[in-house]
């Protein structure tokens, strides 16, 4: 990918630009930016920039060059959609076959029925359909007027990575705030109380929530793109950062491979079950993705405390020498701890 950022939008042409005469031959210096430049062929967009394509632009180029910035934008929608169907594995697997994972759950106890999961679903489905949908939709104009750029040239993979890294930590700080505001009396009772409907959260619940529950932890995701502009596969490549990272913490399950062995202070599953299974009484965990706001601010000192003594049950119950129940009584003893 090339290291230049500034963009050549090529979204918006058509038939009868490309019998317009081409102008001046003369190559634009790279950094230069162009708006709706109406070249229709990798050749004349080279011309612009002074320079060859990469095999990276050349596939965007010839991917996005018909396509308007908002249906590039709609995207983003089909992501969310896609990302309803990653649960379903998960969920099939313990409906079908349980016993093969069921010493990774973290909440043993419960067993969905396959009309339980199937409910979820369905909610989740009108929920992303007359919400989330329509409100990511809605969001476009303030998309195109924080700046979020479409065309050549593409950002370089450290432009990439570095953009990434600054939304986790904008998007993890004021989520954090924002989660612990609707833990308050009211807005719990009132808001937030919908997605703590699952004490033992599956995948799906990670879009099931109240309308103004899904706007206000929504703002977060946007807040760093709007900070730091990106380009549009940038963009995508957040929004699908944050449905996987809102898939995995609501697994329910805790796997030898998981990220929060691999990936440190990354809170994962076993961090946000423990959240769903205490609800509106926790005073912990309201990291969505790293944990350090709530070692920073002490919300994670009963979780912390009682952590080894859960580890200690599970291990027990692996080996055959403890229940299911009793793993669950160390949730119990969350609970009162906090």
């Amino acid at each position: 990918m090339s290291t230049s950022t500034s963009p050549i939008s090529l979204h918006y042409i058509s038939s009868h630009r490309r019998t317009q005469s081409h102008p001046s031959n003369t190559p634009l210096h790279h950094n230069q930016a162009i708006e709706m430049l109406p070249y229709s062929t990798v050749a004349e967009a080279e011309a612009a920039l002074g320079r060859g394509l990469t095999g990276a632009e050349t596939m965007w180029f010839r991917y996005s060059s018909g396509m308007s910035d908002f249906v590039l934008y709609c995207h983003n929608v089909l992501f969310l959609f896609l990302f309803t169907v990653v649960p379903l594995s998960l969920a099939l697997v313990e409906l079908r076959w349980p016993s093969l994972i069921r010493r990774y759950k973290l909440q043993p106890k419960v067993q969905l029925t396959p009309s339980a999961v199937f409910r979820c679903y369905t909610d989740v489905m009108r929920i992303l359909l007359f919400t989330i949908a329509p409100l990511q939709l809605a969001s476009y104009p303030i998309i195109k007027l924080i700046g979020i750029r479409t065309g050549l040239a593409l950002p370089s993979a450290w432009e990439i990575l570095s953009q990434l890294v600054v939304y986790v930590f904008i998007e993890d700080f004021s989520h954090y705030w924002i989660h612990r505001f609707l833990h308050g009396k009211w807005m719990y009772e009132n808001i937030h109380r919908v997605h703590h409907e699952y004490t033992a959260p599956i995948g799906f619940v990670a879009s099931y929530a109240h309308p103004v529950d899904a706007m206000l932890l929504g703002l977060p995701s946007f807040l760093g793109p709007a900070l730091v502009p990106c380009h549009t596969v940038t963009f995508w490549l957040w929004n699908i950062l944050r449905h996987f990272e809102g898939n995995d913490v609501h697994t329910g399950y805790d796997f030898p491979m998981s990220f929060t062995k691999l990936i440190p202070f990354y809170g994962g599953a076993e961090f946000h079950d423990y959240h769903h299974y205490v609800g509106g009484q926790t005073k912990s965990n309201f990291a969505p993705m790293f944990t350090y706001c709530d070692y920073i601010y002490g919300t994670d000192k009963g979780y912390k405390y009682q952590k080894k003594h859960l580890a200690k049950m599970r291990e027990q119950w692996k080996s055959g020498n403890g229940s299911n129940g009793e793993v669950n009584h160390v949730f119990d003893e969350f609970n009162k701890s906090e």
